[in-house]
Formats: C-alpha cells, sequence, structure tokens
C-alpha cells in the first residue's frame, strides 16, 4: 500500500481526487470506460470537491456505484447518501455513462439482489472510501463479514457508528439514526483495482492506528486493506497522530 500525508483535510482531499481522477482516466484510456464506486460522508468532501473538478476525465464513459444507504431513509433527507451524491457529484459532473444509486426505501433484500447482479457485471476500477470512527469500511461494522460472498448486504449499525453520524451533524438526535442499511460488502470492496481511502482528522487517529497497527481483522475491519494488492491511504497530521511510527513506516505491510 502507499501512504500519502497532508496538512489537513483539504490538502488530503486535492491529491486523493487528483489521484482518483488519474486512475479514472487511465482506466478509460485503456479499456475505454471505467467503473467506480464513490463513498460518502465527511471524509470524502475534499476528494470529491477535487475530484468533479478534473478536467481529464470523459464522465460518458464512467458507471458510478455507491458504497452505502440507510434503510427506510427518504432520499429527501439532509443524511441520505442518494442526496449527498446527487449534490456533491451528481450535479457536478456531465452525465454519467450510468449511476446506479441504492435505494433504501424499497425492499433491502430485492435491493441488494439487484445491485449485486449489477456490480458483477462492472468490474470495478477505482474506490474511493474512508474509514469510520469505529474502523468501519462502508457500513461493515465490527466484527465486520469477511466472509461473505454478496455484493451488498443487509448491516445492522453499532452504536458507535450511529454515535459517528450523530456527531457529523447529518441527525438532530440518536434515536434518529436507522439502525440498518445497505452496505456493499467488504470483499466486493477489495475486488476493486485501486482503492483511494480517505481518512482525516483527528476524531479518526484511534481507527487509523488500529487498522495499521492491530492484526487484521474483522474487529478492525479497515485492516483488510493491508491486503489489497494497491490500496492509496490519503492522511493528514491529525489522523496520523496516534502511529507509533513514521506513517510512510507502514508502505510495507500488505499481508498475504
Amino acid at each position: 500500500m502507499k501512504v500519502h500525508v497532508e496538512k489537513n483535510a483539504k490538502g488530503l482531499g486535492i491529491a486523493a481526487g487528483k489521484a482518483a481522477a488519474a486512475l479514472i482516466a487511465d482506466a478509460i484510456g485503456q479499456k475505454g470506460q471505467a467503473n467506480i464506486i464513490l463513498g460518502t460522508g465527511a471524509s470524502q468532501f475534499e476528494t470529491l470537491r477535487q475530484l468533479t473538478a478534473s478536467k481529464d476525465i470523459e464522465w460518458n464513459k464512467v458507471v458510478m456505484f455507491h458504497l452505502d444507504e440507510y434503510i427506510g431513509l427518504p432520499v429527501t433527507h439532509p443524511a441520505s447518501f442518494r442526496k449527498y451524491l446527487k449534490e456533491r457529484f451528481l450535479d457536478k459532473v456531465p452525465l454519467l455513462k450510468a449511476y446506479h444509486l441504492i435505494n433504501g426505501d424499497t425492499d433491502p433484500e430485492e435491493e441488494c439482489r439487484r445491485l449485486g447482479a449489477l456490480i458483477s457485471a462492472h468490474p470495478i476500477d477505482v474506490a474511493l472510501a474512508g474509514v469510520g470512527e469505529n474502523g468501519h469500511l462502508a457500513f461493515n461494522d465490527p466484527p465486520a463479514d469477511f466472509e461473505t460472498t454478496q455484493p451488498y448486504i443487509i448491516a445492522h449499525l453499532d452504536e458507535a457508528c450511529r454515535m459517528q453520524q450523530l456527531g457529523e451533524g447529518w441527525f438532530k438526535s440518536i434515536d434518529e439514526v436507522p439502525p440498518t442499511a445497505i452496505s456493499m460488502s467488504v470483499q466486493q470492496l477489495m475486488k476493486s483495482k485501486h482503492i483511494i481511502c480517505s481518512v482525516p482528522d483527528q476524531r479518526k487517529a484511534k481507527a487509523l492506528k488500529d487498522s495499521f497497527e492491530q492484526p487484521v481483522s474483522n474487529i478492525y475491519p479497515a485492516s483488510i486493506l493491508r491486503r489489497h494488492p494497491d490500496c492509496q491511504f490519503f492522511l493528514d497530521v491529525f489522523s496520523v497522530s496516534m502511529l507509533s511510527r513514521d506513517a510512510s513506516a507502514y508502505e510495507h505491510l500488505i499481508e498475504k
């Protein structure tokens, strides 16, 4: 894996967005189309801002999937990830070849099957993701299911995950945070050819330390990224503040 450390979240996002844009453009150049996954949440604000500013991507050759969505939350709610992606991505770029948003308002099992069939037909070139305060990937909270081969699953959100959503200002009270979501599985995310992982802020420092320094385990879901052949971490001086070593020392942590 590769580790990049920037001064702050804005610098991190600029670097991550440029790296993602280059990989997407390269995929289009090689095969005429790029299939991508986009994450949401506060960690992706600056990365998506930079990505949508790119002039090097033929967006009409891009197919987009996204990581997760709450079950039962209307698209009009401020915390809806469909709303997030529409406002921060879809409205900012020319028309995509296709995009596949998760509908959390329909039967979740059927939606998992629908999305699973679609993404199975579109090998992912570039995935953008983050790491939760509890170390989760998408909504795969600890202990995450590392074994399921289903592309999308129904996830039950733990208290730490729900408190993060409240703390970031998406909801007015913990009772408003949905207890379940449709989430891309860990195995599906790991199938991506390239992963760009943006992890800013002090509140992510403990999760990052566990991801880098603890054994690869479903108790530390993001630790699995150490087994990916091409994952780039984009960090800032705050998120690396709890690491035992210089961040560059972790670039050789790829594990079988």
